[in-house]
């Protein structure tokens, strides 16, 4: 049937926004409101009038309020078929009266273990088991039977009731009691999630994972325009992450700048100091720590003006007008930028470009102590996130030469801005800042060519980062050869003794990490 009178209305809810008022319009319908617990004292104070529950089951609330609406009386009234004789005499023999809507939200379970210090008592005491049994009986029934979950939606069920002589329709029941199981899967998943982890007790990689993610919103397109896509976050993403940062200006995010601007903010959180990273098809390139942020940009886009057109922009410090003011002495035209904040000077320049999305993450924590996922062809690929506590102390020089202090400290930024660069991977720095790049190639010794080619003048004197280990002596040639001084990488090939003859035949420090990088 299309449409269905709404009679009895059953209602409790944790979040009571709004209830008082949407139940007191039900009452001027003549619906017959059922209530349980704080929300009938709630709208009992308000003047509405409500039937308690016990009431309506003949039985009273009991156990701290854990046994209080599973009684046949109530899901009997939810779950009856109006359009089934059996169940219409079973009901009237029974003396079930039928429910003809359900107004429930649940325990705020998540917001309860989000708290710090929560005991497993209290997280357990906010399972709500009633809840989504109402809800699952009233939206296993949408025929007949309308569910609220969300105070949102009140006005807009109000006036369908108004526009249909008290009656909602079908297809809005419908639409609701998808929502229903939309709400009480992500509920459960809560639920399984915290159980399973409390007490660190969880596998790192269970059998079985559940993944549960809100859209962010629609893209335009994919990579390419023919390619439909959209954004999504995990539900339970933390602050200061890209999922999570508040778009301050712009037009709305393409799929190729959420990848850019992903990799910048990843990027330039690997730095203590004020860095600053520009990102051109995920690969930085440019990059560069300073005293202060306007010092880090100016030296990050002259790593490669050129590449740094169109590109995006990332900074592990408040954006202040000096930036923005450089940017416009350079008229460099910037896709996306990300920061934890904007001083306000600096945002109103910014403003002013309408093409550039200006994103704040509000926070920079460090990198790490979470999964990364891609997804591929009929599945997902999970690992740990890529952080590694690297220091001098762990690190090995088998080369007879060590690097001085000032080419050690020179390593040390690489080898952080070489982690971000895709394999194969060389980067050669001078000066706290990249100079030369050479990213994703099939070959390392390409990589160390492309490198050297951008840096131009600039290798002389720097010092090369490569994300894995040099597997032949190549690439050290074509580095050395154009003036690198010393070089850093993991170590490890079957050829390290030949490799590190050839650094000592051209007098050049090498450094092994025992940590590769690679980028796919």
């Amino acid at each position: 049937m299309d449409r269905v009178t709404i009679r009895r209305a059953l209602v409790s809810v944790t979040d009571k926004t709004g209830v008082v008022d949407f139940c007191r319009s039900l009452s001027e319908f003549g619906v017959e409101i059922v209530s349980t617990g704080g929300t009938a004292k709630a709208l009992s104070d308000a003047g509405v009038a409500v039937r308690p529950i016990d009431d309506l089951t003949g039985f009273p609330e009991m156990m701290d309020g854990r046994v209080k609406t599973l009684h046949p009386r109530v899901h009997g009234g939810l779950l009856a078929r109006r359009d089934v004789a059996e169940h219409m005499a079973a009901a009237e023999e029974h003396g079930i009266g039928m429910i003809d809507m359900v107004v429930v939200n649940l325990y705020a379970f998540e917001a309860t273990v989000a708290k710090a210090g929560v005991t497993l008592e209290d997280a357990v005491e906010n399972i709500d088991i009633g809840g989504p049994s109402m809800l699952r009986s009233a939206a296993k029934n949408f025929e007949s039977v309308t569910v609220v979950t969300d105070p949102a939606t009140y006005e807009a069920v109000l006036a369908e009731m108004r526009a249909n002589e008290g009656a909602t329709l079908y297809a809005t029941r419908k639409r609701m009691a998808v929502e229903v199981f939309r709400t009480t899967s992500a509920y459960d998943n809560a639920i399984f999630t915290y159980l399973a982890r409390e007490g660190g007790e969880a596998e790192a990689f269970p059998a079985d994972v559940r993944f549960f993610l809100e859209k962010v919103q629609d893209l335009r397109y994919g990579e390419n325009p023919h390619q439909a896509a959209a954004f999504y976050r995990f539900a339970d993403a933390r602050e200061h992450t890209l999922a999570r940062a508040q778009q301050l200006h712009g037009k709305e995010l393409s799929y190729n700048n959420i990848l850019d601007t992903d990799a910048a903010w990843t990027a330039v959180r690997e730095f203590a100091e004020p860095a600053c990273v520009i990102v051109k098809h995920m690969n930085p390139c440019g990059s560069a720590i300073a005293a202060d942020v306007v010092a880090a940009y100016d030296k990050a886009f002259a790593s490669d003006p050129i590449s740094a057109f169109g590109g995006v922009m990332s900074f592990n410090r408040p954006v202040p007008l000096g930036v923005a003011e450089h940017i416009a002495e350079n008229q460099q035209f910037v896709e996306v930028m990300i920061a934890p904040d904007f001083e306000p000077d600096a945002l109103a320049l910014l403003q002013e470009k309408k093409n550039i999305r200006l994103l704040r993450a509000g926070g920079a924590r460090a990198v790490g102590g979470h999964y990364e996922s891609r997804a591929v062809e009929g599945g997902m690929l999970v690992q740990t996130s890529d952080a590694v506590a690297e220091a001098p102390a762990g690190f090995t020089v088998p080369t007879k030469r060590q690097p001085t202090a000032a080419e050690m400290e020179q390593l040390l930024f690489a080898w952080r801005v070489a982690k971000s660069v895709k394999s194969n991977a060389i980067l050669l720095a001078k000066d706290f800042a990249s100079v030369g790049v050479g990213a994703g190639q099939m070959s390392r010794v390409d990589s160390a060519k492309i490198a050297v080619e951008k840096a131009g003048e600039k290798a002389r004197g720097a010092v090369c980062a490569s994300d894995a280990f040099m597997p032949f002596a190549d690439s050290l040639e074509v580095v050395a050869a154009a003036g690198v001084t010393a070089v850093i990488q993991p170590g490890g090939s079957v050829r390290d003794e030949e490799v590190v003859a050839k650094a000592d035949a051209l007098g050049v420090a090498m450094v092994f990490t025992g940590h590769r990088h690679f980028r796919h």
